[in-house]
């Protein structure tokens, strides 16, 4: 009987984790694809090898061995076109290569929005290796890089930030909108963050917008020009951090349905028989509850592989994530969210923020204004337990069974300060209040 070769194109977090528990299910013929890097890498501390913290060798979860000891073959190419009707795959190089069964999960890529210049040499993003390899050439020090201009107000953009203070590179921070992430964070927090990064000694300029990256006579950046008031700034390198999206170019000639994604159903089915599509470049149809259709996290690329494993083992089973959480850090205020917060509560709830005098913590909650229920909290500086918190969301307690209970989503208090009686306190005063 032939051995079925299931094809993965991607060796991120849901490649790889899909790859695995197909192994331990299965004996399987199994090929990851990558033009990115010849093995596995924790793609989330890329900005800790520049920062000095780590090795490039450290990135990697698994020594080389790994790989042929679990029979998990590795290609280095890069995919041109997918054809679903022949089952096989054309590369760059023009090799053909024949699958059983498909799974798409190449990530994502950085935002380009048509900006002059967007392309010249000095221009990045940070979303692959390969963008780690050119900081490092275009920003050593800061004599080769005398400033640098950030160009978008995500996550990754205050990573890149604190990549280059740690340099002592200056850093000029262009963000469009009021407050730095205030498209996710309410405008408490996201204020705390803006002071929070000015505190960093980051040129911090808010309601701000890119019209134009200039360029010297080789094509090398040399400046950009600010859209509002047509201010020129002289700079070496521009990070461009505007959100990423879907890395799915090669497959628009293909007959697999596309939106901004690869559009899939609960179970990871792409519109092809035998074709699937996981991590940041799967969209689901039927978005699941508040959920994004795309799901740009580490932890959701781990679930889906996971899922999918089961389904291509003959387990059949769907895509279910569960409550919603996050994290992430912005220089030294490490963030947590658990559930939903909105920037505005939605109609029928309301909130309860606490903030420490100190303007580096606070906690930020939402729950429904009749029935009391607690429906999500953001933390900033304050570390909780996520299975707490995963467990009251799951039970619908209320708001003050949350308060009161404080002390025990805690995190490790023998090593961390706990504020849960001054949280007490401001919410049981601002029920007399209100």
């Amino acid at each position: 009987m032939k051995q079925e070769h299931i094809v993965i194109i991607g060796n991120g977090i849901s490649g790889v984790t899909l790859a695995r528990h197909i192994r331990k299910l299965s004996d399987k013929r199994i090929t990851l694809i990558s033009s990115e890097s010849e093995h596995f890498f924790s793609r989330t501390a890329l900005m800790y090898v520049y920062m000095g913290h780590m090795k490039w060798n450290h990135l990697k979860p698994y020594e080389d061995k790994f790989w042929v000891k679990n029979r998990l073959e590795l290609k280095q190419a890069h995919v041109q076109h997918v054809d679903t009707q022949q089952k096989q795959l054309t590369f760059e190089s023009g090799e053909v290569f024949s699958y059983d069964k498909l799974v798409i999960a190449c990530g994502s890529k950085y935002n380009k929005f048509g900006w002059p210049g967007q392309d010249a040499k000095g221009v990045i993003g940070l979303v692959n290796k390969q963008d780690l390899e050119e900081l490092e050439e275009l920003a050593p020090n800061n004599k080769v890089c005398k400033r640098a201009v950030i160009v978008g107000g995500g996550l990754i953009g205050v990573e890149l930030a604190e990549m280059l203070s740690t340099r002592n590179i200056p850093v000029t921070f262009l963000v469009r909108e009021k407050h730095f992430w205030n498209n996710v964070l309410p405008a408490e927090e996201a204020q705390l963050i803006d002071r929070h990064i000015r505190e960093h000694h980051i040129d911090l300029r808010l309601e701000t917008n890119l019209e134009e990256i200039i360029t010297d006579e080789n094509g090398k950046v040399k400046s950009v020009k600010i859209k509002e008031t047509g201010e020129v700034l002289d700079c070496d390198l521009v990070g461009l951090t505007p959100g990423v999206s879907p890395n799915i170019s090669f497959l628009k000639s293909s007959t697999i349905d596309l939106n901004r994604g690869v559009l899939i159903n609960r179970s990871l089915e792409t519109s092809e028989t035998d074709v699937y599509a996981i991590g940041d470049c799967a969209e689901q149809r039927e978005p699941i509850g508040n959920r994004p259709p795309i799901e740009a996290v580490w932890y959701t690329g781990r679930m889906m592989g996971e899922t999918l494993a089961q389904t291509l083992c003959g387990n059949p089973m769907e895509y279910k994530p569960g409550h919603w959480f996050n994290s992430a850090k912005f220089f030294d205020i490490e963030y947590q969210t658990y559930g939903w917060v909105f920037p505005k509560p939605k109609e029928g709830q309301t909130d309860f923020y606490w903030e420490h005098e100190d303007g580096k913590k606070c906690i930020h909650i939402q729950y429904e204004k009749e029935s009391r229920i607690f429906k999500g909290i953001n933390t900033f500086g304050i570390r909780l337990r996520h299975e707490v918190f995963d467990r009251w969301l799951t039970e619908k307690v209320t708001v003050d069974e949350v308060i009161k209970n404080l002390k025990s989503a805690n995190f490790d208090p023998e090593f961390f300060k706990s504020y849960e009686k001054e949280i007490q306190n401001k919410f049981q005063y601002t029920l007399k209040t209100t």
